[in-house]
């Protein structure tokens, strides 16, 4: 569970039979927490309200309530563990379930905080076998620690099989960086990839990738297009732009 500062609440849970993690989002006010879980078409599903809630507690206790009110369940909670930021504060080997998963494999991220640094890191992610909970394999990394949901899934070399990433940084603007790891198609395992760029959208009927990359208040911008042959980013086209004063619009420039 995250709360924003702008009130936004975010959690995730899963159901022990299935390990596939359902994401609630809702708002903390006056002191009532609200979050609604939805079903596949986006309609809300349920209602879970916590009454006079604080984030400090140790413990809260709240109700699961359906759309028509036909089921209630009562929640109780026990908090685990705080991310909290500072330069005196450090922790190790936290493990963070992820809103995303495959049809197999569910994933939690590692989070460490030494002292001195103010932010916490992903120092790795754990891979699990759903429904039995069998570790399946560890993966080390370094990257960012942004909010609570790091982790995304999608067919990055088009092989027709879910591989993930890990968000790895922010930069100046919009620009981000992802770390991409690949499911290997004969077996449960997963290999961290080398591909590599700055806001990578993916196509999968294209069997493309795009890179935008902006810097300068948007004044300068790249995008290039790469086709994936052996699990390997190939460059296909590259484009440059810069805004020209003296014409009042973006020119082609030379790649650096």
């Amino acid at each position: 569970m995250y709360h924003y500062g702008d009130g936004d609440s975010r959690a995730y849970y899963v159901y022990d039979k299935f390990d596939t993690p359902i994401t609630i989002n809702g708002r903390l006010e006056a002191g009532e927490l609200k979050l609604f879980e939805k079903d596949d078409s986006e309609k809300v599903f349920a209602t879970l309200i916590f009454k006079d809630f604080k984030e400090s507690d140790k413990t809260i206790k709240g109700k699961w309530i359906s759309i028509d009110k036909s089921k209630t369940y009562e929640i109780s909670l026990n908090k685990d563990f705080d991310i909290d930021y500072g330069d005196n504060i450090e922790w190790e080997s936290k493990e963070l379930i992820q809103s995303k998963s495959t049809k197999e494999h569910y994933f939690k991220t590692i989070i460490t905080k030494e002292k001195g640094q103010f932010y916490g890191r992903i120092s790795g992610v754990k891979i699990f076998q759903k429904k039995s909970d069998k570790l399946i394999q560890t993966i080390e990394l370094d990257c960012q620690l942004f909010g609570i949901d790091n982790i995304s899934v999608g067919d990055y070399n088009f092989d027709g099989i879910d591989d993930f990433s890990v968000f790895e940084a922010s930069y100046s603007g919009p620009n981000t960086s992802s770390i991409y790891i690949l499911r290997d198609s004969n077996s449960d395992k997963y290999l961290k990839s080398n591909f590599s760029g700055t806001s990578l959208e993916f196509d999968n009927d294209s069997k493309l990738i795009y890179e935008h990359n902006q810097c300068c208040a948007g004044r300068s911008h790249m995008n290039a297009t790469y086709k994936v042959a052996n699990n390997e980013m190939i460059l296909i086209e590259q484009k440059c732009l810069e805004f020209d004063e003296e014409k009042e619009d973006f020119i082609e420039i030379e790649c650096e």
